[in-house]
Formats: structure tokens, C-alpha cells, sequence
């Protein structure tokens, strides 16, 4: 493990985890017109701070060059928007919200969740750099600001008296490469007796289950609770609950004060969620060697399967077309010679080819009408979905194969 400087937390020394190959902006979906034109990428090369164990990616990719149109529309899950439908009515109970409150989401997509507040009378604000994506937003009736979130911004809302009752930030946290900006924003936007829930993919889950295609560009950091309550902090915030989650294979939400809020005690959860993190290593440099290696395995597995199913004559399909699929699918090196097109339910992306390795999208019914033998599932994530979507594939002897945490077959 080469050793390198410059944390963008603490500054600490970093140690290479593992090299993930060259790839592009995992949603810079490629339209018909730009099949000639080249496409750059970047090095995907995972490291870890040997101070404060925050996992990150250097800054190859801008996040002003990535959000300002986005193609992931959080509305085309149903499992993600029921998951955002019972957070607002957990939240809406525990913090007794109601028409005098006011609830900010940062990184609010297409308004998946806000509509939930908007519904029950709770004035709210939904930020968002992505313009295409806050015009779907608006369209649901919940107000937008279209601007990337930071300090300036925080501070801003706070001098005209929109300080919140609830910031809610649902998988954004890993996508901010300036981190004591963004959550020094947070605590200018947050009443003195407001909560911040935070969600992100948990690091325990992606060292343990393999899970190394969530790993992408717009993904600058990769979180454990050791790492985010120390990020926290340093700008005067405190976890005070946390809850484990299914979403993105599992992930953690942090319920977040300020540091002086006495009315919230912090609960036996956080205590209990660090000290399970040290039995499993996410304190020692060893750990993260070792999730290298099985990276490595995964991509030999995936491709013997690949290649056999070829020799063999069959048909092999994916469906969806998410970020983690494509850093999957360019670290492989899997392209239309063993993939022979991929369906996803975004009208975005149909029509439009994936990044880097340029196989054709479409909408799902392109699977009825070929009957592909096998089905690879990109959004693992969201599996049962999926199977459940698509259980007519049976019907022709069709297969599900699922990559993570390795080539599964049922």
C-alpha cells in the first residue's frame, strides 16, 4: 500500500485500498449522436486516511460538472419511495412536526420525499443543483432551490430566518468533496433545537459484503460511524441516535443535534454501532488490504460465468442502468460482447448508451419481447423488486444472476 498526503478531512496521510481501473462519470449516459465522440476518464482509485479512517476518492470530476443536469431520478424505485413515505411519517411523530415547522432536504432529487411533507401541510424547501431534476421536484408542488448546498448558503437561509426544524440529507454526504463546508452549513441552517437525519451507504457493509461498485466518481467519501461522528464534530454537532437500514445493500442514518442540545441524550445505539465497528477492524489499515483482495476474486468470478454462459449460446440482459452498475461493468471490462443490451424504467436513459462501455438502453419490456436466458440484476440492491418486477422471465426458463458479493445465480 503506497503511501500518499492530504485527507480532505483532517489532512492525514492516505494508504491506496484498492485500484478500481479507469472510468467515466458513472451517469454521463452516452446519447446516439455521441457514439463517435470519446469520452474521458478517470482513475478510480480508492484510499483510506490512516488518522481518521475516512475512505475516499481523489476529486478527478468536479461536482459542478456532474449535477447541474443528473440523470438519476430517485422516483422510478418503488421500494426507495416507500422507504421516503414511512421516514415522513416516523419523523413527522417523533419530532411532532406540523404547519409551524419547516423542513429542508438537501440534495432533494425529484421531490421523492418532500411530497410526503408537502401533503401533510409541513412547509419545506427542497435544494438541488441538478435543474432537470428540481423542475420534476416542482411539478410535485414542492418548492426547489436550485444551488449546491455549502456554508454560504447555510448561513444565507439562517439571516432570513428559515433556520429548520428537520434537514434532512439522504445520500448526498458522500457526494460533497468539500465536507467542512457542507457540514458547517448544517449547523448555521439548524434551529438551536433542530435534528438533522443524515442516511449513507454503511462502510462496514461495503468492506464486508464486497459491495465495491458503489464506489464512484460522484461518490468522493465512503462513511462509518467512527469516521462521520468525527466530521461531525468538528462543527460543534452531535449523533445522538443512529439506525441501520436496508437501502443500498445497508446503510446508517444518524440523528444529529447540536452539540448543545441538552434536550437530546445521546442513546446506547451510537455507543453500541462504534464499538461494533472496532471489533470488526474499521480502525486498522489491514482491513481495508484485505476488501482489496476480494475484489480482485469477484471480477475473475463474474467473467468465468460471462464467458461460459457465452461459450455456451445463451443471452444475457441487464437490468437497470444505475451508477454502481457502470463502475461495475467498466472494471470488468464488460461490454456488448457479453451484455447484449440493458433496460431501465428512467425514460432518461432509453434510447442512450452506458458510459464507457456503450451498451444500448431500453425500456424493460425489451426483455419480454427477446426472452434473454439470463438477467443481470446492476441495482442489486434492490433485488426482491426486481425479481418480483420481472418474475415472468421464469415463464421461458430465464435466471437472475446477482454480481454481489459475488456471480449468484437463481
Amino acid at each position: 500500500m503506497a503511501e500518499k498526503s492530504g485527507c480532505r478531512f483532517c489532512g492525514g496521510k492516505l494508504q491506496m485500498v484498492v485500484d478500481l481501473g479507469l472510468s467515466p462519470p458513472c451517469e454521463s449516459f452516452v446519447p446516439p449522436e455521441r457514439l463517435d465522440a470519446p469520452e474521458t476518464f478517470y482513475p478510480l482509485v480508492v484510499e483510506v486516511c490512516e488518522d481518521c479512517f475516512l475512505v475516499q476518492l481523489e476529486e478527478h470530476v468536479k461536482a459542478t460538472d456532474i449535477f447541474p443536469e443528473y440523470a438519476y431520478f430517485s422516483s422510478y424505485s418503488d421500494a426507495w419511495l416507500e422507504h421516503a413515505r414511512r421516514y415522513v411519517e416516523a419523523i413527522t411523530a417523533r419530532l411532532d412536526l406540523g404547519p409551524e415547522s419547516f423542513v429542508v432536504e438537501l440534495a432533494s432529487n425529484d421531490g421523492y420525499l418532500l411530497q410526503h411533507f408537502v401533503a401533510r401541510g409541513i412547509p419545506c424547501l427542497g435544494i438541488d443543483p441538478a435543474a432537470n431534476v428540481a423542475k420534476a421536484a416542482e411539478a410535485r408542488g414542492v418548492p426547489t432551490l436550485v444551488a449546491f448546498f455549502d456554508r454560504a448558503l447555510g448561513e444565507r437561509l439562517a439571516r432570513e430566518g428559515r433556520q429548520a426544524d428537520l434537514v434532512v440529507g439522504n445520500n448526498v454526504l458522500a457526494q460533497v468533496p468539500d465536507l467542512h463546508s457542507f457540514v458547517s452549513g448544517i449547523a448555521r441552517l439548524l434551529k438551536p433545537g433542530g435534528v438533522a437525519t443524515l442516511e449513507f451507504p454503511h462502510l462496514l457493509e461495503l468492506v464486508e459484503k464486497n459491495q465495491f461498485d458503489t464506489i464512484y466518481h460522484e461518490h468522493y467519501s465512503y462513511f462509518s460511524l467512527l469516521s462521520a461522528e468525527r466530521i461531525l464534530a468538528a462543527h460543534g454537532l452531535r449523533v445522538f441516535d443512529v439506525e441501520t437500514l436496508w437501502t443500498h445493500g445497508g446503510s446508517l442514518r444518524l440523528f444529529v443535534c447540536r452539540d448543545e442540545n441538552d434536550a437530546l441524550t445521546t442513546r446506547q445505539s451510537v455507543g453500541a454501532l462504534l464499538a461494533r465497528e472496532r471489533d470488526r477492524g474499521l480502525h486498522r489499515l489491514e482491513t481495508y488490504r484485505r476488501f482489496g483482495e476480494r475484489v480482485a476474486e469477484t471480477k475473475r468470478k463474474l467473467l468465468s460465468f460471462l464467458i461460459a454462459a457465452k461459450n455456451e449460446g445463451r443471452r444475457v440482459a441487464a437490468y437497470g442502468a444505475p451508477g454502481k452498475g457502470n463502475t461495475l461493468l467498466n472494471y470488468c471490462g464488460i461490454r456488448t460482447d457479453f451484455i447484449d443490451y440493458a433496460v431501465d424504467r428512467n425514460p432518461y436513459k432509453h434510447g442512450r448508451f452506458t458510459p464507457g462501455t456503450r451498451i444500448p438502453i431500453f425500456p424493460p419490456e425489451k426483455i419480454a419481447e427477446t426472452r434473454p436466458d439470463y438477467v443481470l440484476v446492476l441495482p442489486w440492491n434492490l433485488e426482491e423488486e426486481i425479481r418480483s418486477q420481472l418474475a415472468y422471465i421464469r415463464d421461458w426458463g430465464g435466471k437472475f444472476v446477482v454480481p454481489i458479493p459475488e456471480a449468484r445465480v437463481f
